[in-house]
C-alpha cells in the first residue's frame, strides 16, 4: 500500500526540520545515502527524491551558465563599505540562480558557492579579488550581508544556500595544495576564524568549503576546526563540501594516506559532508572504506543529515510552499538589476588622489583622451556571469564628452620568419611569403606583465591562441575574444634567440614553429627547435599615445590588469608592479600632458608611487562588470548622465604598499610576528586601510564616550559629529579604531571597530553614533586558551582611514590581569610567546599540535614563568618522527642566560618522554627553549617539583 504524502514527515513542513530529516534519513539505504556524499547527488527514484548538485559559483554574479547580471569584483563590492549594497547584490544574484535553476534544475544547483570570505593578508595573492577585505570584522560583516542576500529574507526557507570559502587560512596559490599556513593560536583564533564566524552564526550562510592548503601540517580537510569549532556557531545543520579534487589529494599530491578509501574515509570523519569529485572515485570510495571498518553508516548518516538539512530548507519537498517558486526569466538581466550593477560599480569607485582636476566638467573638458590597454574594454575574471552589454570607459566618456581621442597605448608588430610573415587567413595562422607586411599579419602586443603577452591581430580583431590537446597538434589560430578559460591558451613570451626571437607558449610550455606545410604548431619543446622571428615594429604603443595626450586639454589613462593573466586561481603575483609596459606608457603620458589622471582598474593593488606622487589624480575601481564604464564616467564627471551629482563614495578594504619588498614572505601567516595587514604593518603604506577621497571635505567635531571607564562586560557609545565643511554632496564613511595602550602582548597599532557611511549635503552636520562593547577588545590568551579582555587603557579614535585619525579619547576597561604561568600544568609548545625559525605541525595525539624546529638553532619563548614552587626536574613531550637534536632551557636570555636543563633528543617511532634534572631556580622568569638541530620537535615541557 502507497503511503499518503500527507503522512510523510519529511514532506511535511509542519514538522521540525529535525524530524523531517531524521525521517528521510531513516528512508534510505545504505548505497543510497552513499550516493548522496557528491556534487552530483543522484535521485531517489523509489522515494520520489529528485537529483541535487552542489556548486554554482555565484560570487558576483551567475557564473558559467550564460548571460547573468554581471556586478564588480568581490574587493570591488567591499570597497563600497555599504553592507545593505552588498545585501541587495546578493538578492539580485540569488534571485537570478533560482530562474536559471527553475529554467534548468539538473546543470543549475541551488547550493552556490559564494561569497569568499578569505582573508586579504597579501596583495599577491592570485585570487585578491575573491575576497572582501584584510580586516576580519569587516570581512564578516560584509560577507553577513551578500550571504543574507543570497539566502533570502524568508525565516524557514532558502532561495539559495550560500557556501562560505575557502576554511581555512587560504591566502597562496603557490603550491596551494602542498603548503602549509603557520597558524599560531593567536593568529587563528585573533584573525582567521573571525571572518567565519560571523555569517554561520547568523543563519544567512548555511554551508563551507574545505581550502585545499594544510594548517600547521594538517590538511584543512581533515581539521578538527570543522566539527569543533565551526559547526558550534550555528543553530542549524551545517554543510561543508570539500573543494574539487582536495579529498583526493588525501592519497594523492599530499600522500597523507595510501590510498583513497582512507582518505575518504578521514575527510568524512573529519566533517566533510559532500565531495567534490567527477566521476564514480567517491562512491567507490566510501564504499571500500565502509567494507574495511574505516568508516561506519552513523559516520555516513552524520554527513547525509547536514546535506539533507540544507535540501529541505531549499524547498525541494514542499514546491508548493516554496515562496521562491515563481522566479522567472525576467529577473535576469532586468532594469532593476541593470541600475543595481551601476549603483554597486559606481560605489565601489575609490579616489586615491586628487589635487582638483576632478570633477571634470563635461561642458568645459575640451578634448579628452582616453588612452590605454583598458579604456575600450571591460574584462571577465573566472567567477565573473556573462553580462548581457559592456560599458566600456570610452563608451561612456565618448556620449559625455564633445572631442574625445583614443589609443591602447600597446605596441603594433609584425613577426617575420625565414619563410615569411605570421599571417592570419580563413583557417590556422601560418607563415606567408610577401615582399611588403600584409595587412593580415599586423599584431597589437598587449602586455599584461610578468612577460607575458598576447597577440591580437589588427585584421579580426581577434586574439591567437593555441588549439587542440595533443603536443604535436597544437595549431596555431585567431579566434579566441581574448585570454579566458580556466586554461588560458592565448598568452605568449618573446625569448631571445640568435638575432631574432623565439614564442614560448605559456599554456603549453613549448615553442611555436612554422612547419613545411606553413601552418604553425606549438611543436617545439627548447628554443632550438623553435622558428626564430624578427620583429618589426610598426606602431609604438607609447609614442602613438603620448602624440595624442599632448594634443588633449585632459588624458583618461586607463591602466591596469586582465584578471586571468599575471595573477589569478592557480597563479599568484611575483611583485606589485604595474603590468608590462604601463608604467613607462604612463611616464610618457605624464611628460606629454601633466593633466592626465590615473584611471586603474585591477583585482588587487599595485606599487603605484610615481603614479600619486606625479599625476594629478587617480582613482581606482576593481573590474566593475557590466556597468564600469558608466560608472567610471558618472565618478569622473562628478554626476550621471541625468545630472544628478555624484561623489566616489569608496574606501580601501586592503593596504596599498610601497614595494613588495614591505611584505613579509607570501607563505608567512603570522601577522602578528611579522608585522603585517594594517593591524601590525609599522612603514609608511602608499594608501593606507580605509583610505578614499571625496569631492568635498569633512570635519570631525566633539568626540565623546559615554562613560571614561567600563567593565569586560559593558559597553560605551562613542558620538561624533562630522560636519560636510565644503561645497557639494558628499559621501564619508566615518571609521572607529582602538589601540590597546599596555599589554602583556604584542597588540595591534589600530584595529576597526565599527564604521557609519553619511552622505551630507554642502554645510549639513550629523551626529554619528558607534557602539563599542568591551568584549569586542579581548584577545586570545595563549597562557589559558581563552578570550581575555585584560585591563588595560585603550585609545578611541573616530577618522577617514585606519591612519587619519581625526579625533582620539582615552577608555580605561577594567578587564583582569593575566596570571604568570605555572610550568607544573605543562607548556604546550605552539602556545609560546615568540619563536624564530619554528614551524608547527601536526600530530595524531592529544593535543595534536607540536613545534618543530627549522634550522639547526631554532627557539621558542615562554614569558613570565613562575618557578617560585621549587622545580627540580623538566620532562618534555616528543612526538613519533621527531629528528635527533638537542634541547637547551635558558633563562632571561636565549645566548647568555643561566642554563636550567640540557636534553638530548633522540628519533623514535612513537612518542616519547624525555626527562632531566633541572639547575635550581627560583622567581618569575623568562624561558627559552632552543632546539638545537633542524627537525627537533616538541609537543609540550611540564615541570615537577
Amino acid at each position: 500500500m502507497t503511503e499518503s504524502p500527507s503522512r510523510i514527515v519529511f514532506r511535511d513542513p509542519h514538522q521540525k526540520l529535525a524530524a523531517r530529516v531524521s525521517d528521510l534519513l531513516g528512508r534510505l539505504d545504505l548505497a543510497e545515502k552513499i550516493t548522496l556524499l557528491h556534487q552530483h547527488q543522484a535521485a531517489v527514484p523509489r522515494l520520489g527524491v529528485g537529483s541535487f548538485r552542489t556548486g554554482t559559483e555565484a560570487l558576483h554574479g551567475v557564473a558559467w551558465l550564460g548571460v547573468a547580471s554581471a556586478f564588480p569584483q568581490a574587493v570591488g563590492l567591499a570597497s563600497s563599505w555599504d553592507a545593505d549594497l552588498l545585501r541587495r547584490v546578493g538578492t539580485a544574484v540569488g534571485t537570478e540562480v533560482r530562474a536559471m535553476h527553475h529554467r534548468d534544475p539538473e546543470n543549475v544547483g541551488l547550493n552556490v558557492w559564494a561569497p569568499v570570505v578569505n582573508l586579504l593578508r597579501d596583495p599577491r595573492w592570485g585570487r585578491n579579488e575573491e575576497g572582501f577585505a584584510e580586516d576580519p570584522w569587516l570581512t564578516g560583516v560584509l560577507s553577513t550581508a551578500y550571504s543574507r542576500g543570497l539566502r533570502g529574507d524568508d525565516p524557514r526557507w532558502l532561495c539559495t544556500a550560500p557556501t562560505l570559502k575557502h576554511f581555512l587560512g587560504y591566502n597562496n596559490e603557490t603550491d596551494r595544495c602542498l603548503t602549509s599556513s603557520n597558524m599560531p593560536p593567536r593568529v587563528l583564533h585573533e584573525y582567521e576564524l573571525p571572518a567565519f564566524r560571523p555569517a554561520i552564526a547568523a543563519g544567512a550562510a548555511v554551508a563551507v568549503m574545505a581550502s585545499y592548503n594544510l594548517i600547521n601540517g594538517r590538511p584543512t580537510h581533515l581539521s578538527p576546526l570543522i566539527n569543533e569549532v565551526l559547526r558550534g556557531w550555528a543553530e542549524d545543520d551545517v554543510m561543508v563540501v570539500g573543494d574539487a579534487y582536495a579529498v583526493q589529494n588525501l592519497a594523492g599530491d599530499q600522500k597523507v594516506f595510501e590510498d583513497h578509501p582512507a582518505g575518504f574515509a578521514a575527510a568524512l570523519r573529519a566533517g566533510i559532508d559532500c565531495v567534490t569529485e567527477p566521476g564514480p572515485l567517491s562512491e567507490e570510495s566510501f564504499t571500500a572504506a565502509l567494507e574495511r571498518g574505516l568508516i561506519t553508516e552513523s559516520d555516513v548518516d552524520a554527513a547525509v543529515r547536514h546535506i539533507l538539512s540544507v535540501r529541505i530548507r531549499l524547498g525541494e519537498f514542499n514546491p508548493e510552499d516554496d515562496p521562491y517558486r515563481a522566479i522567472g526569466p525576467e529577473v535576469i538581466d532586468c532594469p532593476e538589476h541593470r541600475a543595481l550593477a551601476r549603483e554597486a560599480a559606481r560605489a565601489s569607485i575609490v579616489l586615491l588622489g586628487n589635487d582638483g582636476i576632478l570633477p571634470l566638467d563635461p561642458a568645459g573638458a575640451g578634448r579628452v583622451a582616453v588612452l590605454g590597454p583598458l579604456a575600450a574594454t571591460t574584462f571577465d575574471d573566472w567567477y565573473s556571469g556573462t553580462p548581457p552589454y559592456r560599458r566600456t570607459l570610452l563608451d561612456a566618456v565618448t556620449e559625455r564628452a564633445a572631442d574625445v581621442v583614443h589609443h591602447e597605448g600597446v605596441d603594433r608588430v609584425a613577426l617575420r620568419g625565414p619563410a615569411g610573415y605570421l599571417s592570419i587567413g580563413d583557417g590556422p595562422v601560418r607563415v606567408v611569403a610577401a615582399d611588403d607586411v600584409p595587412d593580415t599579419a599586423l599584431f597589437d602586443v598587449l602586455d599584461w606583465g610578468e612577460e607575458t603577452i598576447s597577440l591580437r591581430s589588427v585584421a579580426s580583431g581577434r586574439f591567437v591562441g593555441a588549439d587542440g590537446l595533443g603536443p604535436e597538434s597544437h595549431l596555431l589560430v585567431d579566434d579566441r575574444p581574448g585570454p579566458n578559460g580556466w586554461e588560458v591558451r592565448e598568452t605568449f613570451r618573446f625569448e631571445p634567440a640568435g638575432d631574432g626571437l623565439v614564442l614560448l607558449h605559456v599554456q603549453s610550455g613549448r615553442y611555436l614553429v612554422a612547419g613545411e606545410d606553413g601552418l604553425v604548431r606549438t611543436a617545439a619543446g627548447t628554443t632550438a627547435e623553435a622558428t626564430v622571428f624578427t620583429v618589426d615594429l610598426l606602431v609604438d604603443g607609447v609614442a602613438a599615445a603620448a602624440a595624442l595626450a599632448a594634443e588633449a586639454d585632459v588624458v583618461l589613462l586607463a591602466l591596469g590588469n586582465h584578471p586571468l593573466v599575471a595573477g589569478r586561481e592557480t597563479a599568484d603575483r611575483r611583485d606589485l608592479n604595474l603590468p608590462g609596459t604601463q608604467d613607462a606608457l604612463a611616464r610618457a603620458v605624464h611628460a606629454a600632458n601633466p593633466r592626465s589622471v590615473l584611471v586603474l582598474t585591477s583585482s588587487y593593488p599595485y606599487a603605484i608611487g610615481w603614479a600619486r606622487d606625479n599625476l594629478p589624480a587617480v582613482v581606482w575601481s576593481s573590474h566593475g562588470g557590466q556597468e564600469h564604464g558608466t560608472a567610471l564616467a558618472d565618478v569622473l564627471f562628478g554626476s550621471d548622465r541625468s545630472g544628478q551629482q555624484v561623489d566616489p563614495g569608496g574606501r580601501l578594504t586592503q593596504t596599498w604598499y610601497t614595494d613588495a619588498g614591505d611584505l613579509p614572505d607570501l607563505l608567512d601567516y603570522d601577522i602578528i610576528a611579522t608585522d603585517a595587514t594594517y593591524l601590525y604593518y609599522r612603514g609608511v603604506p602608499l594608501f593606507p586601510f580605509g583610505h578614499g577621497l571625496s569631492y568635498t571635505r569633512f570635519t570631525y567635531e566633539n568626540l565623546r564616550v559615554s562613560a571614561d571607564t567600563v567593565d569586560a562586560g559593558g559597553e560605551v557609545t562613542v558620538t561624533v559629529d562630522v560636519v560636510n565643511s565644503g561645497d557639494r554632496p558628499g559621501t564619508e564613511v566615518v571609521q572607529l579604531y582602538t589601540r590597546q595602550q599596555r599589554s602583556r602582548v604584542k597588540q595591534p597599532l589600530r584595529r576597526l571597530r565599527g564604521y557609519r557611511q553619511v552622505r551630507l549635503g554642502p554645510g549639513e552636520r550629523t551626529t554619528v553614533e558607534l557602539l563599542l562593547p568591551a568584549a569586542e577588545l579581548a584577545f586570545w590568551d595563549v597562557t589559558r586558551s581563552r578570550w581575555v579582555v585584560e585591563d588595560a587603557t585603550h585609545t578611541i579614535a573616530v577618522g577617514a582611514s585606519s591612519t587619519d585619525w581625526r579625533l582620539t579619547a582615552t577608555l580605561r576597561v577594567h578587564g583582569e590581569g593575566i596570571p604568570v604561568r605555572s610550568p607544573r600544568s605543562g607548556l604546550k609548545m605552539v602556545d609560546n610567546d615568540g619563536y624564530a625559525q619554528t614551524t608547527p605541525v601536526a600530530i595524531p595525539a592529544p593535543p595534536f599540535e607540536a613545534l618543530r624546529s627549522d634550522e639547526p638553532e631554532a627557539w621558542t619563548v615562554f614569558d613570565d614563568v613562575d618557578f617560585s614552587a621549587g622545580f627540580f626536574r623538566v620532562t618534555l613531550q616528543v612526538p613519533a618522527g621527531s629528528s635527533e637534536g638537542t634541547v637547551v632551557l635558558r633563562l632571561d636570555d636565549p645566548l647568555a642566560g643561566p642554563t636550567l636543563a640540557t636534553l638530548p633528543i633522540r628519533t623514535a617511532p612513537t612518542p616519547a618522554e624525555v626527562s632531566s634534572p633541572l639547575t635550581p631556580v627560583t622567581g618569575v622568569h623568562t624561558l627559552f627553549v632552543l632546539l638545537e638541530g633542524t627537525g627537533v620537535t616538541l609537543t609540550a615541557l611540564s615541570f615537577q617539583d
